[in-house]
């Protein structure tokens, strides 16, 4: 019974089969397998692989309960697999074996998905457990917030926001806040910009306009706009908005009336804008019956005195 036992506690060892490495002149060694407990023999590591030790070769020992180290060889990470952008490795070590962390920070400004200045990374049978990235934040009231992160903000009593309420959110974006939350005070906002004859606005017309907003004026085809083009929100209130002056149209029955016809052209229909100077002369066989410089009539505010032939 004693020699029995004596012989289970001295379980020979067979032939180690090294997953990512293997024994030095194995295919010489390999006839003498199996071999007693207390023998040692040199074995490497593959690429990307280390000892224990962190060597890329080292002993494997057969002991009674079998081959030590269990795992000859273990998976390794390099710091040159890793790049940070807005971030930098804190550490020195350049190789990291397999369940080891790697610290890694990020520059002022900038934060870990978790909204962290800092974060580690774990080397795996794979590789590194992630990227580590570092996102830009923002800072409110001394707090900073990471990207895509929102904050809510209330206005106060009698304010509220450009679209008309009294909440809102701004989102947290790679060039910072997505907008400055403004509130603004509801009795000093103003209404859609007064109708102007004859004019339309250049953009789409509102219910609600904020202070200071400023809206501009286009005067229809051939009248003339007299005046500032834009409109400004004050106090509640627009500022005076422009005029369009009515055009002169001469027509060929007025022409025909006084005997006269446009000079150097052969419109029947003519359209001056307000301050144009329209020049007339008299058609065949009539002579002028009023002065000269009445045929260089000027257009004022759609009103024409044509001059007369006889």
């Amino acid at each position: 019974m004693l020699i029995r036992a004596r012989l289970e506690l001295m379980k020979p060892c067979e032939f180690p089969e090294i997953q990512h490495g293997g024994l030095y002149y194995q295919t010489i060694r390999r006839p003498y397998f199996p071999v007693a407990a207390g023998k040692s023999y040199s074995y490497y590591c593959d690429a990307n692989f280390v000892t224990p030790s962190g060597s890329y070769w080292d002993y494997i020992h057969c002991t009674q309960d079998g081959w030590l180290p269990t795992a000859p060889c273990l998976r390794t990470c390099s710091k040159s697999d890793i790049e940070i952008e807005n971030g930098f490795i804190s550490e020195s070590s350049s190789i990291y074996i397999l369940n080891k962390e790697m610290q890694y920070k990020c520059k002022p400004g900038y934060a870990t998905a978790d909204g962290n200045s800092s974060g580690s990374i774990t080397c795996l049978q794979n590789g590194w457990s992630a990227q580590p990235i570092c996102i830009s934040k923002a800072k409110s009231n001394g707090m900073w917030f990471k990207l895509h992160d929102t904050l809510d903000y209330e206005c106060y009593d009698g304010y509220e926001s450009r679209y008309g309420n009294t909440t809102g959110s701004i989102v947290c974006g790679e060039d910072g806040w997505s907008h400055l939350p403004t509130c603004y005070n509801s009795s000093e906002k103003c209404g859609p910009p007064p109708p102007i004859s004859n004019a339309d606005t250049k953009s789409f017309p509102q219910k609600v306009y904020l202070p200071q907003s400023r809206v501009e004026y286009q005067c229809q085809s051939y009248y003339k706009l007299q005046g500032s083009q834009y409109v400004t929100c004050s106090n509640g209130e627009w500022s005076e908005p422009p005029r369009c002056i009515n055009p002169c149209i001469i027509t060929e029955e007025n022409m025909n009336k006084n005997n006269i016809q446009l000079k150097g052209k052969s419109d029947r229909k003519y359209y001056a804008k307000t301050g144009d100077t329209i020049e007339f002369m008299c058609k065949l066989g009539y002579n002028a019956n009023t002065s000269i410089l009445s045929f260089q009539a000027v257009c004022w505010e759609g009103i024409l005195e044509y001059p007369r032939c006889e």
